[in-house]
């Protein structure tokens, strides 16, 4: 399907609006919110990663509830309900960070219920482009779904250190804030593509368990997804807590920072166009041989070595993480049953995010212990062997969209 046709369809402009919106805000959101932590009275980089990783701890805790929502309310619904729910909270946390103190318990209570709505979105969201085109156009959508979300973000993230120095950390939050909110109702507006459910006799712990078994009955999304569990840990612990510090003591601070993420999101970018036209045999196999990317990214911020070359590492790995974003959902979408591909989804997101938190935790205290140079080499051997892995099984090395038929709800 060419790219025109796929814009053809109703709601998908609207879609990627949507999209484009929220990630500039999130482009901005993580960069303020970590200096803004950095900069407080009391901040260090344990608050920061106790923060991230409480956001982290209820997204997996809600995750596989947030499946068994989304499908049973409707995808769109559920996508603009939340969003605008999350960011309507937020603006909590920019009032106190104006006012220039802000309570650990504050910190905790609106990122935790960011946490939250994020595990209703992440599994609502993966049924929506399924809900716009058809299934002929879904790498296409995905593709430029992408390239809209990276584009949002590299703006976002391009602009957050010149507005954290001439507005400040609370105004820079504040679009954040907006952009959920905007986003949220854009979609909400198209809710009736993704209907509720018809009423069953079914229990929500039914729909759980059934979605479990869904999720268990591939082994190639499982084996990937307890290999990204340490890959994400890895790249949480380094970019998160680690990077801002090494910017802060090395380099110039948000501005460096921003200078870093921002060059990841070109590599999105990047990533996006690439994955509009790359049709590998075996995308799994292709997947993860790209993956080795994290660990030259991580490996970078080690001696450190200059800011360029940590730049560099991360366009390399934004180039990765967004090929993932459009063959992986593409894969789901064209393989997992359509009513429960949220389930689904959410135990795709939880087993990944799963030691998201535990690298958030650990990263200040043993790069203390042991050095940040040695514990990021630490980091970067861990992703080696968690890539791997999983391409010593074959229905991961030799997984291709033909040779799987989409299999029957049961």
């Amino acid at each position: 399907m060419l790219t025109k046709e796929v814009l053809a369809h109703k709601y998908v402009k609207r879609l990627f609006i949507a999209r484009f919106i929220s990630n500039f805000g999130n482009g901005m959101g993580p960069i303020a919110l970590a200096f803004g932590i950095l900069a407080l009275p009391n901040g260090s980089a344990n608050m920061l990663g106790f923060v991230l990783g409480t956001t982290t701890v209820v997204f997996l805790l809600m995750a596989p509830f947030g499946g068994v929502i989304a499908d049973k309310y409707g995808r769109a619904r559920m996508v603009g309900l939340t969003d605008m729910a999350a960011g309507a909270v937020l603006f909590i946390q920019v009032f106190y960070f104006a006012k220039g103190e802000v309570p650990l318990a504050i910190l905790l209570i609106t990122n935790g219920f960011f946490g939250l709505m994020w595990g209703i979105f992440w599994p609502a969201f993966s049924g929506l482009m399924p809900a716009v085109l058809p299934e002929e156009g879904l790498q296409k959508g995905n593709a430029l779904n992408a390239f809209m979300t990276n584009a949002g973000v590299i703006s976002g993230a391009a602009v957050a250190g010149i507005l954290i120095d001439i507005f400040g950390v609370a105004f820079t939050l504040a679009i954040d804030a907006a952009s959920f909110f905007i986003s949220g109702l854009m979609i909400f507006t198209f809710r009736h593509l993704t209907p509720r459910a018809q009423k069953t006799e079914n229990t929500m712990l039914d729909d759980l368990i059934h979605g479990w078994k869904i999720f268990l009955s591939f082994r190639w999304i499982v084996i990937i997804v307890c290999a990204f569990s340490f890959i994400v840990m890895c790249w949480a612990a380094a970019e998160n807590v680690l990077g801002p510090l090494i910017a802060l003591e090395h380099f110039n601070g948000a501005k460096s920072w921003s200078f870093v993420i921002t060059a990841e999101s070109a590599g999105l970018i990047v990533g996006s166009i690439i994955a509009i036209k790359v049709k590998p045999k075996y995308p799994m196999r292709f997947l993860m041989i790209s993956s080795f990317t994290i660990t030259f990214y991580i490996w970078s911020m080690a001696k450190p070595q200059s800011l360029l070359m940590i730049a560099f590492g991360a366009f390399l790995f934004g180039i990765t993480l967004d090929l993932w974003g459009t063959l992986w959902y593409t894969a789901l979408q064209r393989k997992v049953p359509r009513d429960s591909l949220s389930r689904v989804s959410a135990f795709d997101a939880m087993g990944s995010m799963m030691f998201r938190p535990v690298g958030l935790a650990i990263a200040a205290p043993l790069s203390t212990l042991v050095g940040i140079e040695n514990f990021l080499q630490i980091l970067a051997a861990i992703t080696v062997v968690a890539i791997v892995v999983p391409l010593l099984h074959p229905q991961v090395r030799n997984m291709s969209y033909e040779d799987l038929p989409r299999k029957a709800d049961r």
